[in-house]
């Protein structure tokens, strides 16, 4: 159905993203957001103070809507238009990282040494593997021991 051969009353009947696909689709062109209600407005004789009110509802329209794809560059174009690339190695390399226990998790959390040391609360406990050195001196101490 082309959009110049529909009378304005029904144009006035369909909503603006229904317009924009046909527009889309008989162009078979890519349009930013702006330009596409433009034309919108163009075809439905909408004032300039109309496109400015309305323009915020269209574009949130767009994005919900699930017809329409928002390209890199900006401009919006139709989701039929438009394959989706699956790379399965990706797929593999994901899955695999969510397969991990909860358990190794939290040995890689334990292996990780704070970023700020001298900020670790009473409650945690930090112990640096390479200063064994330092702990060779170090003796058990009974709580009768401590009291004497």
């Amino acid at each position: 159905m082309k959009l110049n051969k529909i009378p304005k009353n029904e144009l006035e009947l369909l909503s603006y993203t229904e317009i924009a696909k046909i527009y889309l689709e008989e162009n078979k062109t890519t349009m930013n957001t702006a330009d596409l209600f433009k034309k919108i407005c163009s075809l439905l004789n909408l004032s300039e103070t109309e496109y400015t009110e309305k323009i915020t509802d269209f574009f949130q329209s767009l994005t919900t809507s699930k017809e329409f794809i928002l390209l890199e560059d900006g401009s919006w174009d139709l989701k039929n238009n438009h394959s989706i690339k699956v790379d399965i190695d990706e797929i593999y390399d994901d899955s695999t990282n969510e397969n991990e226990t909860d358990e190794d998790n939290s040995l890689k959390q334990e292996s990780e040494e704070p970023d700020d040391i001298d900020n670790i609360t009473d409650d945690e406990t930090y112990i640096d593997d390479d200063n064994d050195d330092e702990l060779s001196n170090l003796t058990i101490v009974t709580e009768d021991e401590l009291e004497e």
